[in-house]
């Protein structure tokens, strides 16, 4: 397979699942993940390859990224017929033309794409790809605070200063309204404009100005730093007589796996009976981050299989290396995507987890991201997954062995205000996993069971 570009790894594209529900972290990022060797695609048949362009043709001109992402899509794109297209000629296209910018050579590129009807295959600018770069890092450059909008006064509002962040040891807190960016007011702004302003190079400073319920407001300078982003929530809870470990996932970003496993081992620590793994409105990321937490779960046999474009398939597998046997239930609903149904069919369809909630999201495609030569950026649909159990759920989603609905309504309930209801007796889908929980271990241990 030729050369692909260094900044280059398997993923799943959150940016085109179902929107999650929470609020937006006001940080910024500069580090990427990597490619996931073991599911490298093989060399393709050389007869794809189009003649490569003269060295310095379209050096330092928009057409070098447009023939540069051509090329990409042409080596990688898991349709060999790019949908019925005769991708040798769009290139002759787009070759052909006289771009008077990089915005004009952007936009040409876009409309090549869309003529492969894959929303997940997909060109980036330097901003998009840097956005996406900081999401899937998992390390970020920021003040770490969650953000939301102040139903009453429009201004941002402080969810959660993250621990040890430039915020928290600032003192801000909960509830805080952020009304001025250095001097930009807030009111009606979105946290993602939001995020744009407060993100920036570590060691640099950003001045907000803050009004606390009851006092005036007041100035505070903060010195931006790498953050570690807290994305596992755990807590231990007693519920109907167990002892639960109830573990939060919102995306599997770099750090998904070792906060994962540190969530796992404190919760076998505090003497958990039972755990409850919820990935609600969590709408994927790193394929690889996947892959090892459900070998977290799962000693023995397969987590998920991949078939490229040229029919060859891999698989990954358990490896006796689970850290926990006890039972488990896992939460999920119409926002749980792509890397969360991989590791809820692996626990499904192997039958170590029961799995309670609404139907799944449906994404059973896996992409490739690649930098360009620019800093824009560009992901590639390169593989199909399907479950243990040879199901393509694309489309379709994954069925919940317990089927609980929310309404709208309970769903805005549940997940407002950082989602401190969930896992409360507030939230029927958890409600009923502990229920079917306590009653297997009830059962393991001749009781009574709970009625249902």
């Amino acid at each position: 397979m030729p050369a692909v570009s260094s900044v280059s790894r398997h993923w799943f594209d959150w940016r085109r699942s179902p929107k999650s529900l929470g609020v937006k972290v006001a940080i910024a990022a500069a580090s990427v993940a990597l490619l996931h060797p073991a599911l490298s695609l093989p060399a393709f048949s050389q007869d794809r390859e189009p003649p490569a362009p003269e060295p310095g043709q379209f050096q330092d001109s928009p057409k070098q990224i447009v023939d540069e992402a051509w090329q990409i899509i042409n080596r990688e794109y898991v349709d060999g017929q790019f949908n019925q297209n005769d991708w040798q000629a769009i290139r002759q296209d787009l070759l052909s033309r006289q771009y008077t910018s990089r915005d004009e050579a952007y936009e040409a590129l876009r409309k090549a794409i869309k003529l492969l009807n894959d929303p997940y295959t997909r060109f980036m600018t330097p901003e998009q790809f840097e956005e996406l770069t900081n999401q899937t890092a998992g390390e970020l450059s920021g003040i770490g605070i969650r953000m939301g909008v102040d139903d009453k006064t429009k201004h941002l509002q402080v969810v959660e200063p993250m621990p040890n962040s430039p915020a928290a040891r600032a003192g801000l807190k909960t509830g805080d309204l952020i009304l001025t960016i250095d001097g930009q007011a807030t009111k009606d702004m979105s946290p993602e404009k939001a995020s744009s302003l407060i993100r920036g190079q570590a060691g640099t400073a950003v001045k907000l100005e803050i009004q606390r319920a009851g006092g005036a407001p007041f100035s505070v300078s903060l010195t931006r730093a790498r953050i570690e982003v807290p994305i596992v929530r755990s807590s231990l809870q007693t519920e109907s007589g167990i002892r639960v470990g109830y573990i939060r996932l919102n995306e599997f970003s770099a750090h998904a796996a070792e906060q994962m496993e540190r969530a796992i081992e404190d919760l076998k620590g505090k003497q958990a009976e039972a755990f409850v793994l919820d990935l609600r409105g969590n709408p994927g990321g790193l394929l690889n981050a996947s892959i090892e937490i459900a070998r977290m779960w799962l000693d023995a046999g397969s987590i998920v299989s991949t078939t490229d474009r040229a029919g060859n398939s891999q698989a990954a597998r358990a490896n006796r290396t689970s850290l926990t046997s006890l039972p488990l239930a896992v939460l999920v609903d119409g926002n749980s995507a792509s890397a969360s149904e991989i590791l809820t069919g692996a626990l499904k369809d192997n039958r170590r987890a029961l799995v309670v909630g609404s139907q799944t999201f449906g994404k059973a495609l896996v992409q490739s991201v690649h930098s360009l030569g620019d800093g824009s950026g560009l992901a590639v649909t390169i593989a199909h997954y399907y479950t243990p159990a040879g199901t393509d759920i694309n489309k379709t989603g994954i069925s919940p062995d317990v089927e609980i609905k929310l309404s709208d309504e309970q769903e805005y309930y549940l997940f407002s205000n950082g989602g401190r209801l969930l896992a409360t007796e507030s939230d029927p889908q958890y409600t009923r996993a502990v229920t079917m929980l306590r009653n297997r271990i009830a059962a393991n241990n001749n009781v009574a069971p709970l009625p249902q």
